[in-house]
């Protein structure tokens, strides 16, 4: 089975940076991983399948701000929790709306999908630094990701 982690985000906005971030630490600690890639990218929308066709399993890492837990909580979410239906624009569209795309498409784009929503304090101010909450949190962050990704990963190869 091979598996795509996906870090999301913009570098330009503080907490946005977050799925890079653990995307970056992830790569180096999970290079031994030979069915795992790694990848991270600004892009949004249907320019998310040139990245996930091919492979069975994707994980998404992105900043979420619901408000309701504090910066650095790790909501996590599966295929399940996506929408599917059509989106009224196309230049807008989820990574559900996307997958479902492709497989009318005869894509190969992955079965399985696992939203890691990292909360956020302040996506929105330019700055390439993450607020200082979310800055102590992220050692926590990628421990809690790796963790929960391998045990997925495993328990599909099994």
């Amino acid at each position: 089975m091979k598996t795509l982690l996906l870090g999301l985000g913009n570098d330009l906005l503080t907490d946005d940076s977050v799925g890079l971030l653990v995307a970056a630490a992830l790569r180096e600690r999970l290079a031994s991983q030979t069915d795992l890639t790694v990848l991270s990218s600004a892009e949004m929308g249907l320019s998310l399948l040139d990245l996930v066709t091919g492979f069975d399993t994707v994980a998404i890492v992105d900043a979420v701000q619901t408000g309701q837990s504090p910066p650095g909580f790790v909501h996590e979410l599966d295929d399940t929790s996506l929408p599917s239906a059509p989106a009224i624009s196309p230049h807008f569209v989820g990574i559900g709306e996307a997958l479902a795309l492709g497989r009318q498409l005869g894509l190969p784009v992955p079965r399985q999908v696992l939203i890691f929503g990292v909360e956020v304090q302040d996506p929105f101010t330019v700055g390439t630094h993450l607020t200082p909450a979310l800055a102590a949190a992220l050692p926590g962050i990628v421990e809690r990701i790796a963790s929960r990704l391998l045990e997925k990963t495993l328990n599909s190869t099994r």
